[in-house]
């Protein structure tokens, strides 16, 4: 099984071209969103690459009960919506409470379940009960091959449109590392697989009350996950990390993301072309 599902006007399967989705980590004011779907889109039109706007409402789960959480639901859905009507792009942002679900379906095209909320059975439920595109997060703690009993939960309410997102894995204290055959296991499900280099990099808590990151080894990472032949790449974008109030240390500074693209683009069209990497006969 090689699953295809559709979002908006384009396909995603593991076996298609690259899909891209990205966004500051949180929504900081409406001009700000707005300027970076602008930017974001504007470079995967140049380079052909579908695109899928994402910003978050909320981080419910910040280190510091001090830290910034974003502008709310009601305003957050309300730039999400600008954003996709007028730009036309797909717009996809986190769940963190069941009740959440009824309105996020009004706008939203994808319903992400956040990492530490992967196997949350009620609102893995309500999520999927929508009929939206379900995008989950593996949890940091979850083996890849356990991903299906989360795939199970979902499809139980008759919803198949799954993509699975590899995070990376806890190694120790306060560290993440990336392992590749994460992808490759979860390739095996059918469903398709994106590769999250944002988060693949950070450090949570790291930093005491915040948590740190290592931006630099996010090409990297990226350029490796795409010989596996996924199907997409998640990355946080930012036209200054470092002034961010979530997530900074590990999200793409704006000005460097068409680079890292043209790249990532690069190879995975010589992976799918030319059938590199189809080991599984």
């Amino acid at each position: 099984m090689n699953k295809k599902i559709k979002i908006g006007r384009f396909d995603i399967k593991n076996d298609n071209n690259l899909f891209l989705i990205a966004g500051p980590c949180a929504i900081e004011s409406r001009d700000h969103a707005i300027y970076h779907a602008q930017m974001i889109k504007k470079i995967c039109d140049e380079i052909s690459l579908n695109f899928v706007f994402k910003s978050s409402f909320d981080k419910a789960n910040r280190t510091n009960i001090n830290s910034n959480r974003g502008v709310g639901l009601e305003k957050g859905l309300s730039i999400l919506n600008e954003i996709k009507n007028s730009l036309n792009v797909p717009v996809l942002t986190d769940v963190h409470e069941s009740y959440q679900c009824e309105a996020l379906s009004e706008v939203v095209d994808i319903i992400q379940i956040p990492a530490f909320l992967c196997r949350q059975t009620d609102l893995l439920l309500n999520a999927s009960n929508t009929g939206k595109i379900i995008n989950v997060k593996k949890g940091q703690f979850l083996a890849p091959w356990d991903i299906t009993n989360v795939i199970e939960k979902i499809k139980s309410t008759g919803n198949e449109n799954i993509i699975l997102t590899e995070r990376g894995t806890s190694f120790g204290y306060n560290n993440l590392i990336f392992d590749l055959r994460s992808l490759i296991e979860m390739k095996k499900t059918g469903y398709p697989v994106v590769f999250d280099a944002t988060h693949s990099v950070q450090s949570p808590g790291g930093l005491g009350k915040v948590s740190g990151g290592n931006r630099e080894y996010i090409p990297y990472y990226c350029n490796a996950a795409v010989t596996t032949g996924i199907s997409g790449i998640f990355m946080e974008v930012h036209e200054n990390p470092d002034k961010a109030p979530s997530d900074g240390p590990n999200m793409i500074r704006l000005d460097k993301l068409k680079y890292i693209l043209k790249n990532i683009v690069k190879i995975d069209q010589l992976i799918k072309e030319h059938s590199i990497g189809n080991y599984d006969d």
